[in-house]
Order: structure tokens, then C-alpha cells, then sequence
């Protein structure tokens, strides 16, 4: 183990120098925890604040271990904790619904009802693959709920600055069709409304499409967004400039999000982002060497690989802005590379979200 840390710092530092004298806008090497579940991180990025769904979700995905182990008593008196939990504070929870979405959140909640017998009944039959089954369709109906407890119209302070600039007012999900297959992505306008924005928006102009992946290595980034001709970027036919999206990254106990700092800028050197590079087919967004603000049109997706991303040993998060994840065709992503292409992608959900040049 000591070996493999000591081999993955070594390709990272040495990716670093190597990188440092590439293209304008190639990212620096990733290496983070292993968070396999982009359901998990979204549902934890979403913002409200309401603590007894927050401890049944969590109490759900930390039965991970005891699964692992098959430690079968223990994940009984989690699930027992969780039904415990929704049977005392239902009507609470339903209090932090607004009004005319609770209906919806109660009929969601009876399903979880359903979603916590069948997982008893899955842990009874010692079926695995069962409980993972129900686990994720039970963690599906708690995050809908939660995602109704987003406050309408729910938008972050951006500086005035960017008022140029797109913005996604919520989540977006995107179907990224390849030369290898289709992939499904959700961006996060609640927590990088800039850089989910500018994506969104390139996206809907068909700027992507045909576009090759111009840098692809294993267990590393697989990237694209570079235009066809001597740019590097999106040239906005208004100014007829290049245009740029600040460096955008969210952490969860700080008020404000910070524009334009590495975690190294502003002294946070052990945070985690409210969307961190932790998992296969994290969102990033792609800006050079020599500045943050310099980022226009170029994304990455980060390839997770447990041996080259060991714990505390990150050298991305808080030095690129992810906005989003990879939520189906995994198997497509892996098998992408520098011969292939984007054919096209398509906002199948929230387009209605964007929101343009103020």
C-alpha cells in the first residue's frame, strides 16, 4: 500500500511538471477519495435544510460497510433506525415541503415506507444484490423528496462582474451521445451556476457536437470542447472575444462561493468541495496554467482509478471547478479515447433553467 501511494504522488507530481508547459487549457492530475456514487454527492450538494431526511439518507449509504462485511444484524438495526426516524418526524419533514409540492413529497414517502420493508425483507433472505437494489430505489424516492425542499426560484449570490455571463438556475440533465456509445450527465446550477451555465449553454448552440476528445489517458481525464480551427475557446459572436468562465468552486461551510481562488489562495487546505473529483465521471472544467479565469468551452471527465486516487492525496479539488457527474453509461466512458468523437449533446432536462446575458 505504502508503494502505491508513494507511485501515484510520484505520477502526479511528475504530471504536473509535464502539464505545466502544455495546452492553454489542459488540467492538472486528479487524485482524490473514492466516492463511487455521483447519486450521493448530488443529493448531498442539493441546498436545504432539513436534518432528519439528511440523517435517513446518510444512515442508508453508510450500510456500505456493514454490506461489505456482511455484518446482517447490523444493517437490520439501520434500516429499523431509519423506519424509527421516518415514523417520528414525518410530519416535520413534510413541514419543509412547501405547500403545494406535499402531496407529492407524501406519496414519495410512502414509497420509502415500502423501500424500508423490502430492504428488511432483503437483509432477512441474506440477499445482497436485493439490498443493493432496494438501498438505491429507497435513496432515489428520499432524494426526490429532498429535492422538493429546494426553494423555488433558489439562486446563489454571483458577483456583478459576471452578469455577462450564462447561469443555470437548478440542475440539468444532458444525454452526451459518442462515437463509442451514450452517456447521461446532471450538472449542478446550485453549486457552479456559471460553469453548469456555460456548459448548458455551448451545449444548446451545438457547439460540442462533432468535436473530438483531444486528450484521453487512463485512469486520468478524457478531454474535449476544443474548437475546430486556430481558437481554443468559445468566441462570442456579440464581442467577437473569447469568452471566459471564472474558476467556480463551492464548499459547505463557507457563506459564499469562491471565484477565482485555489483552496491554496485562500488557506483551506484540507476542504472538500460541495462537488469534489471523487468519483468516475466527475465534470470538470478545463483552465491553463497561467491563469483560473482563462477557462472557455474545454471540459474534462474525470476517469477514477482506487490506485492512482489515494485519500488525501488530491491535487484537483479547489484547483478546477467540477459542475456535474456521470450518471449512466460508465461502460461507454471507459472505453473512450483519442479516436474518438462527441457526436452530440442534447439537454434533455432543465434547458428552461439557463438563463442568459443579464
Amino acid at each position: 500500500m505504502a508503494y502505491q501511494r508513494f507511485k501515484a504522488l510520484l505520477i502526479g507530481l511528475i504530471s504536473i511538471a509535464l502539464f505545466g508547459i502544455a495546452a492553454p487549457a489542459w488540467a492538472a492530475l486528479p487524485q482524490g477519495n473514492a466516492v463511487k456514487d455521483p447519486a450521493a454527492i448530488l443529493r448531498d450538494a442539493l441546498p436545504f435544510e432539513q436534518d432528519d431526511i439528511r440523517e435517513m439518507q446518510h444512515r442508508l449509504e453508510l450500510t456500505s460497510d456493514d454490506l461489505r462485511a456482511k455484518r446482517w444484524p447490523a444493517l437490520g438495526k439501520a434500516v429499523s433506525r431509519s423506519e424509527t426516524v421516518l415514523a417520528k418526524r414525518r410530519t416535520t419533514i413534510l413541514e419543509a415541503v412547501p405547500v403545494d409540492l406535499r402531496d407529492q413529497a407524501d406519496s414519495l414517502l410512502k414509497e420509502v415506507d415500502q423501500g424500508l420493508i423490502t430492504l428488511k425483507e432483503r437483509i432477512g433472505e441474506i440477499d445482497k444484490p436485493g439490498f443493493i437494489a432496494a438501498r438505491r430505489s429507497t435513496l432515489s424516492r428520499i432524494g426526490a423528496v429532498e429535492a422538493l425542499m429546494v426553494e423555488d426560484g433558489f439562486e446563489r449570490e454571483i458577483p456583478s462582474e459576471f452578469d455577462a455571463l450564462p447561469r443555470l438556475q437548478g440542475r440539468a440533465t444532458l444525454a452526451i451521445s459518442t462515437s463509442q456509445g451514450d452517456l447521461t450527465a446532471i450538472v449542478d446550477g446550485y453549486n457552479a451556476p456559471l460553469t453548469a451555465g456555460a456548459f448548458v449553454d455551448l451545449a444548446l448552440k451545438g457547439f460540442y457536437d462533432g468535436l473530438p476528445f483531444i486528450r484521453a489517458e487512463d485512469f486520468y481525464v478524457l478531454q474535449s470542447g476544443d474548437p475546430k480551427g486556430p481558437e481554443i475557446g468559445y468566441i462570442d459572436p456579440s464581442t467577437k472575444q473569447e469568452r471566459h468562465v471564472p474558476l467556480e468552486i463551492r464548499v459547505p461551510e463557507e457563506d459564499d462561493t469562491i471565484y477565482n481562488e485555489t483552496f491554496e489562495d485562500v488557506g483551506l487546505f484540507k476542504a472538500t468541495p460541495t462537488l469534489p473529483f471523487a468519483t468516475l465521471g466527475t465534470l470538470g472544467w478545463a483552465h491553463s496554467d497561467q491563469a483560473l479565469d482563462d477557462g472557455s468551452s474545454q471540459f474534462f471527465m474525470f476517469l477514477y482509478e482506487a490506485e492512482l486516487t489515494p485519500a488525501g492525496l488530491n491535487l484537483v479539488d479547489g484547483r478546477n471547478a467540477a459542475f456535474g457527474y456521470v450518471v449512466e453509461g460508465f461502460d461507454v466512458l471507459e472505453e473512450l479515447g483519442v479516436d474518438d468523437s462527441i457526436r452530440s449533446i442534447t439537454v434533455t432536462d432543465g434547458a428552461d433553467r439557463l438563463r442568459s446575458h443579464a
